[in-house]
Order: C-alpha cells, then structure tokens, then sequence
C-alpha cells in the first residue's frame, strides 16, 4: 500500500458566512502529481494555504508528512516546499541573494547552502548571471527561480498554487518538465490549476467547484465513467450551428472547441438531432463522429450536476 503524506476529512474553511472549503475530504500519496481543477474562487488557493499551515480550517481534520495541520503547523512549513501565486521573490534583490535568502530560512548555510543552489540551478535550468536583478528577468525565468526558491532544502513533497498563472504554453510546457524530473525522484506534487490541459499530466485530480470537491480520479478514470455520449461536429459555420443546437432538447451541453464543437447527450438521440438541425439549416458539409469526452467535459457536466443538486436542495 502506498504511503499517504496528505489526509484530509471533512476540511472546511469559512470567512463569516462565506464557505470557501466545504467538507472537502481526499488523500494523496507518496510520488503523485495530485492536481486541484477548478476555476478562479472555487477554493483551491484556501485549501492549499491550509495544508501548508498558512490558514487554520474552521472544522475538519488534516495531516501533512504525519503533522497535523491545526497542531502542528511550524513542522509542516519547516518539511515542504510552497511556491504561491506571486511566486515569492523580491525584485530588488538579485538571482543570488533570493536563493541566499531562501536556503536561510530553510536553515542552509555554508558548503551546504552552495551545494544546494547549485542542485536547484540544474534542476530548474537557471543558467543567467546569479548577480542580475530580479525584476530584470523574463517572468518565465522568474518563475523557475521561485520553483527553484522552493527546493533549496529538497522537500519531499511540493504544493504549487496556480503556479503557471500568466505564462506562456511553451513556457508551461518546460516548467511541467520540471515537475516530472522532480516526482521522478519519489517526491510528490500537490498543484492547483484551471488549465485542462495541466490537469492531464496529474497522477489523480479533484474537481472542485464552489468550494466542494464534486470528481476524484486519475485523467482516464474520470473519462472512462464520464456517463454520456460526446460527438464533435465539424463545420465552416460552426458559431452558427452551435448557436442553433443550444436549443436542441436531447443536447445536455454544446460546446466549441476551437472549430469543432462538442455535443454532450445522454444517447445516440443528441447526434440525430444535431444532424436533424444541420438538414433544417441546409448545411451539407459537415462530420459528425462519437469521440471520448475530454476532462473539460467531465467537468462542465460534473459543475452543471452539482450546482442541479444545490440549487434543488439536495
């Protein structure tokens, strides 16, 4: 059985009456590239900042390396790696003195300190003059210098808070590369992100909405079980054509996806109809096939059920 470095029960954290992280309840294990998916508000940054003993939750249980997350927060912050949002770095100081700063809370000093930023510097590929200004270097590099920041004192494991926000797809790509070398290791990867496409490289993800966790699984499981049929149609007019089948009653959910759309139904009844509305708009020239759902349908339809569940009362 593989070992759980993260257990959650129950988490919730609230901001007066607003519940930011509702009852969410999940594990991660040793060597995962566990992914939260979800968009901007829907608690992910919360639930992060908990789990690194940054915010206390306001009910519910969690362990981090074994310490408890309400009891023992300076152990959790003294084991793991953190990068947030703004990745973390003082611009007026150069490449040098932030790493410096860095290995010195996390206690490095001396041959230890050099050794270490040395590792990180090949690690995160950071090859520039180590006495050039932070605030003078491209945010793609700045943003492997924060990653490089967070592994100074090589922690087992590494929770990233959107930590590709606002960079660039090649960009997103090398820094990715990163990730698989360091999980390569053993050491595991806790990351939030709204990009569907990061959430694929993930070992497990959660789907999180409005604060809750509504799917949990790897990439293909939650694909697999995805409980409808998906058809792509391929036309010229396709904004039109989607236009019109947003009104089709056996389509759940259209969707585009760059020229193609995306038909969600329950059964083969969506693509007659489909086909049946492209007749009545005298549209010849089309494709139409069944295809799997990408994680971006699952979790459309997943938000759409939950929020059918809130809003009923249930």
């Amino acid at each position: 059985m593989a070992t759980r470095v993260v257990e959650v029960e129950g988490l919730t954290k609230q901001f007066g009456a607003f519940t930011a992280v509702n009852a969410v309840s999940f594990h991660v294990e040793e060597g995962e590239i566990f992914g939260f998916l979800g968009p901007n508000g829907a608690g992910k940054s919360t639930t992060i900042k908990m789990l690194c003993g940054i915010l206390a939750p306001t009910a519910g249980t969690g362990r981090v390396l074994q310490h408890d997350i309400v009891s023992d927060q300076e152990s959790i912050k003294k084991s793991i790696g953190y990068m947030s949002q703004r990745f973390s770095l003082y611009e007026d100081l150069t490449v040098r003195e932030n790493l410096e700063f860095f290995g010195s809370v996390y206690g490095l000093e001396g041959p230890r300190l050099r050794a270490a930023i040395k590792r990180v510097r090949d690690l995160v590929e950071i090859e520039m003059n180590l006495n050039m200004l932070v605030r003078r270097i491209p945010v793609g590099i700045r943003q492997r210098l924060a990653l490089g920041g967070a592994l100074l004192h090589d922690p087992p494991i590494l929770f990233l808070d959107e930590p590709t926000s606002g960079v660039d797809p090649v960009m997103r790509r090398a820094f990715w590369d990163i990730i698989y070398r360091f999980t390569a290791e053993g050491k595991t990867v806790f990351v939030t992100t709204h990009y569907m496409d990061e959430a694929e490289h993930c070992s497990r993800i959660a789907l999180i909405i409005d604060g809750a966790i509504i799917a949990l699984g790897t990439p293909d499981e939650l694909k697999r079980d995805f409980p409808y049929h998906v058809y792509s149609v391929s036309t010229d007019a396709f904004l039109t054509v989607f236009e019109r089948l947003r009104t089709a009653r056996s389509i759940i959910e259209p969707a585009i996806f760059g020229r193609d759309i995306h038909v969600i139904c329950e059964g083969s009844e969506g693509k007659r109809e489909a086909e049946a509305i492209l007749g009545e708009m005298g549209i010849s020239q089309y494709h139409i096939r069944r295809i799997v759902p990408t994680l971006e349908d699952v979790f459309v339809i997943s938000a759409r059920r939950a929020q059918s569940v809130v809003s009923s009362g249930g």
